[in-house]
């Protein structure tokens, strides 16, 4: 592939519901697919990815606290939604040919390996893709922090949130046609500004460890791909 990356190593958040495709829930092999496919072009032009996917196309934990269920069991069932769709990703990056590891925060050896930094940073050093299951292992956090907690622990240069449109709004631009794009922001002015592309958990601990976040559209197939080099649409968010 032509061109050259910016950053070398990179953490990618997606939405469980990214993987849904059209359906109403579940996982569409489809979009699995074509997601690992930008994850390969990514790696085509030597930039080290690690993976963190939520599990709101499966279970939501705040949907059981709504309802006035046990939040602690909640977050745990949305845990197993993610390793889920961990293991649906990485069976879209095997097959082909990328060699791709999933960590789990919460120990299920027969199913895959369990999380340690040492360990994440070993596969990353020798290439492989690494998906980062199970949120943080902790009820009341959610995979945004969990992205930025796993970002920071393997040094990435930059944390990239795949979304529903190509960067941070001044509001939902799927219902305010007014709504203003920001090519660049800081953190602070996410946090001060309460743009919900991310949780204030995760925005402040990228903003601690200096790992700007990079917000773009997770549907446009080769994006990817096309903002590692400094291309396409996106938001940055960093105080540089």
């Amino acid at each position: 592939m032509a061109g050259s990356a910016v950053y070398k190593r990179v953490l990618l958040k997606a939405s469980g519901e990214a993987l849904m495709g059209d359906q109403g829930f579940g996982i569409d092999v489809a979009v699995a697919d074509r997601i690992a496919s930008d994850i390969a072009e990514a790696r085509a032009l030597g930039v080290e990815v690690g993976v963190v996917i939520g599990g709101g196309n499966i279970f939501r934990g705040v949907a059981v606290a709504s309802k006035g269920g046990d939040r602690v069991t909640g977050d745990h069932m949305g845990m197993l939604a993610t390793v889920i769709n961990s293991l649906a990703l990485r069976t879209s990056l095997v097959k082909i040919g990328i060699d791709t590891v999933v960590l789990s925060a919460v120990a299920m050896p027969e199913f895959c390996e369990t999380f340690s930094q040492r360990l994440a940073t070993a596969y990353m050093d020798m290439g492989k893709v690494v998906i980062f299951a199970g949120g943080t292992g902790n009820p009341f956090f959610t995979t945004d922090s969990a992205a930025a907690l796993r970002a920071a622990e393997i040094g990435a240069d930059a944390l990239f949130k795949g979304t529903q449109v190509d960067g941070i709004y001044s509001a939902d631009p799927k219902k305010d046609p007014n709504a203003v794009r920001f090519d660049h922001l800081s953190h602070k002015d996410v946090l001060d500004r309460g743009l919900a592309v991310m949780d204030t958990t995760a925005v402040a601990l990228a903003r601690e460890n200096n790992i700007p976040i990079i917000v773009y559209s997770i549907h446009e197939k080769g994006g990817f791909a096309e903002v590692l080099q400094g291309r396409g649409r996106a938001t940055v968010v960093s105080d540089s």
